[in-house]
């Protein structure tokens, strides 16, 4: 594929970062990549990788002469790397970003010169593993990449942007900020958040030692610790920069928590059915969609014990407007 751009700098070295820069390269991109670390191990982890052109701290220097800008930090390191890069961005410079929240992003991103281009992005995308080792080229293929802009986008940059996460495999679609949030805080933020607060519940109960928590994990248990493995600095800048949409969903989650507790509490199986039917056939949906896999066991290979490629997490919505 033919890009519209020719210089690209990637901000963060971590899993998206370098399989940005890995998908790139595996779609045809010829140019240059550069990448910025303010964590000099990344930085030398990646370059050992050999997953970028050109290596920088200073994400200032980085950005020089690049047309477009790839911001993979997380969402509350935003706001500084504005500030940072602003001044040393060419004019018409793309600046795009992956961050799962919106909002707090885009108000963070105020601070760019009115010469850059912002195009706030968010492939869903992820695995549990982190850093530069951990990318790879597939990440986004087939995966959604929400795109929301705001008045002051520019309609070229957004097509750009768009054309890029396309060439990626991904499928774009345009998104109100407000109702990405509250849709993210569903699909993605709550049930972090409920499998960070499972595996800690799980390791505090006194009764229960760590070598069983451990050993009989395969009961359930281990599915959330996949997500609770995630990394802890992005995944605080989430809870913290998206708060009012994420409060809202758990309090929901709260209420019909409870309900079941009383079923529970009252033999009340009729209920208890009735919820279970429901929530089987969204799993059901949510294969046919595309977004996981109906292989048993999630597809990990019973004989060895391995586990799968890593995928994409959980998170999926019915196509609404998509860039052309």
């Amino acid at each position: 594929m033919t890009f519209a751009f020719e210089n690209a700098t990637i901000i963060g070295t971590g899993l998206i970062g370098a399989s940005l820069s890995l998908a790139l390269r595996a779609a045809g991109f010829t140019g240059t990549i550069a990448a910025a670390d303010t964590n000099p191990a990344a930085l030398e982890e990646a370059e050992a990788l050999g997953l970028f052109d050109r290596y920088h701290t200073d994400p200032a220097d980085a950005v020089a002469g690049a047309e477009i800008v790839i911001l993979a930090i997380p969402v509350g390191a935003m706001g500084a790397a504005a500030a940072t890069i602003g001044p040393a961005l060419a004019e018409g410079a793309i600046v795009t970003d992956t961050g799962s929240v919106k909002g707090a992003v885009i108000a963070a991103m105020e601070g760019l010169p009115r010469h850059a281009r912002f195009v706030p992005a968010h492939p869903i995308a992820g695995s549990e593993n982190s850093g530069p080792s951990a990318g790879f080229p597939g990440l986004f293929a087939n995966r959604w990449c929400i795109l929301t802009p705001t008045h002051k986008t520019n309609p070229a940059a957004l097509r750009v942007v768009a054309d890029m996460w396309r060439a990626f495999g991904s499928n774009v679609e345009v998104m109100d900020i407000a109702h990405h949030d509250r849709v993210l805080a569903l699909t993605s933020h709550l049930p972090h958040l409920i499998a960070y607060n499972i595996v800690r519940t799980a390791s505090d109960l006194e009764e229960v030692t760590d070598a069983e928590v451990i050993k009989f994990s395969a009961g359930g248990f281990r599915d959330f610790t996949r997500l609770a493995a995630s990394d802890p600095t992005m995944w605080r800048d989430v809870f913290l920069n998206n708060k009012e949409a994420v409060l809202e969903t758990l309090g929901r989650f709260s209420e019909d928590l409870a309900l079941l507790q009383r079923a529970i509490r009252w033999s009340d199986g009729d209920l208890l059915y009735d919820v279970f039917t429901r929530t089987r056939d969204i799993r059901r949906r949510v294969i046919d969609a595309g977004q996981d896999t109906a292989v048993p066991n999630f597809g990990r290979p019973a004989e060895t014990g391995e586990e799968p490629e890593p995928s994409a997490s959980p998170d999926t919505r019915e196509p609404n407007r998509s860039v052309r």
